[in-house]
């Protein structure tokens, strides 16, 4: 398996994660509960924008033919896109945003934390810029589950409906294919187990601090790594994509 290839599929893994649930995210701004969290979560999705700003930036250039982050933003269909499932779940309520937003950020933060240490030097760097923005995606992701499961019946009763409705979208994190073995043993990018076992003891920590139980394993669905997606990335690609592709030429 080729570097240069390998290096662009994973780098498009890692950029469109941030791209889609900062899309996703940025759907909540001027609707948040109050003030302060809708401000809060539309600058998370500004970080994670800008997040996929510079990733799809080294992400063209390791492809060498010329496609901008704008045009890998933009111009790229469903299923050229490799973000993880649950990041394209619709935010329903509150609780489910808060809920999709934690499990990721979990992931998220030991995934960055590893990447900092990749013999990738390029990589590296825009980890060690991106873990302090991650760091706090994950301080406020968590306050809020422990808040609202450790909060009314009512809260609590939606954060373990949410809980429940996105935990088959987790597994997805920790499935290892071709391109995650590779950066594996090329020392770009972590273990995804040894990653899993941390994402675990985190969860666990939060969960019973806010009095939730976890939802009980089983079959995960996948396929979002390898550009297998469901409809809601349609329609977030529809509403993303929508200038680019009427007056092309457009940038960020």
């Amino acid at each position: 398996m080729n570097l240069e290839p390998s290096l662009f599929e994973y780098l498009l893994r890692l950029a469109d994660n941030a791209l889609i649930l900062g899309q996703r995210q940025s759907e909540w701004c001027g609707h948040g509960p109050v003030l302060e969290q809708d401000i809060a979560l539309t600058n998370i999705a500004l970080d994670q924008i800008g997040q996929a700003k510079v990733l799809l930036a080294y992400a063209g250039k390791i492809e060498g033919k010329g496609r901008t982050e704008d045009a890998l933003a933009f111009l790229r269909d469903a299923s050229e896109f490799r973000n993880l499932l649950l990041l394209e779940h619709p935010n329903e309520d509150w609780g489910n945003t808060i809920m999709r937003q934690f499990f990721f950020d979990a992931f998220n933060y030991s995934l960055y934390q590893a990447l900092c240490h990749s013999v990738d030097t390029e990589l590296a760097a825009i980890a060690h810029k991106a873990i302090k923005e991650i760091t706090y995606h994950l301080r406020f992701s968590s306050e809020w589950v422990i808040r609202l499961g450790d909060g009314t019946g009512l809260s609590r009763q939606k954060m373990q409906a949410a809980a429940g409705d996105l935990w088959m979208y987790t597994g997805e994190m920790f499935i290892s294919d071709g391109i995650d073995d590779w950066a594996k043993d090329t020392g770009i990018g972590p273990d995804l187990q040894a990653i899993h076992r941390q994402w675990n003891a985190k969860v666990r920590e939060i969960f019973e601090e806010a009095t939730l139980e976890l939802p009980e394993s089983g079959w995960m669905q996948q396929g979002g790594k390898q550009g297998i997606h469901t409809e809601s990335l349609g329609f977030i690609l529809a509403d993303m994509q929508f200038l680019q592709r009427a007056y092309p030429g457009l940038e960020w």
